[in-house]
């Protein structure tokens, strides 16, 4: 009875441990994956984004860090994707809509980032935007140096593994820069979500 007591005991003693930890690494419970502590962060400490700049097939440039009082709505595709970047390029076809009938089209841009910059040149990001219908003023295709790359995924939280049937095997959100910070990380299909908080920030509220 003894030894049996000692191993009830010490199977609780291991849960108990294991409950500290996890309660320890998941933001106190509220996020149980590196995802969901990721989306937390960006609302409860918004960081700095990297100061890279970005072109589209014009080779104009677009910078992250903007101190205008504009908002960046941002995803990460490569032209090429069969599957969820559809879904990407759905997702801001909507809110391209929704952005452009609420009269949002100076302070408000949208751009989609390839990672594909092997094969994604000025052509293709071209074709993409004219498959997802992108006006290529407030919502534009763009790419970043080489160089440039490894830090803007790494920020964002992006994770690209090559694959070799579809290309790559990529992680997806929508991403809302302002004033040079991420504030804010959501599902493709949350856009009640994103235009909650895009009216949330407009107005000066975290």
């Amino acid at each position: 009875m003894t030894q049996w007591l000692r191993t009830i005991a010490a199977c609780l003693a291991v849960g108990c441990l294991g409950a500290a930890v996890l309660w320890e690494t998941t933001d106190g419970g509220r996020a149980l994956t590196t995802e969901g502590s990721r989306r937390l962060a960006a609302l409860e400490a918004p960081t700095l984004v990297p100061d890279v700049v970005l072109t589209d097939r014009h080779n104009q440039q677009v910078s992250l860090r903007r101190h205008d009082g504009s908002i960046t709505l941002l995803e990460f595709i490569y032209t090429t994707c069969p599957v969820l970047c559809q879904s990407a390029g759905a997702a801001f076809l909507r809110l391209q809509g929704l952005l452009q009938a609420a009269d949002l089209k100076t302070d408000v841009q949208l751009l989609s980032v390839t990672f594909d910059l092997d094969r994604d040149g000025p052509a293709e990001l071209e074709v993409y935007e004219q498959r997802h219908q992108a006006d290529g003023r407030q919502w534009r295709i763009v790419r970043p140096l080489p160089q440039d790359l490894e830090s803007l995924l790494q920020a964002f939280g992006v994770l690209v593994l090559r694959d070799p049937i579809f290309g790559f095997e990529h992680n997806a959100a929508i991403h809302m820069v302002s004033d040079g910070r991420l504030v804010g990380i959501f599902d493709l299909e949350d856009i009640e979500g994103v235009v909650k908080r895009l009216e949330a920030v407009r107005q000066g509220r975290t």
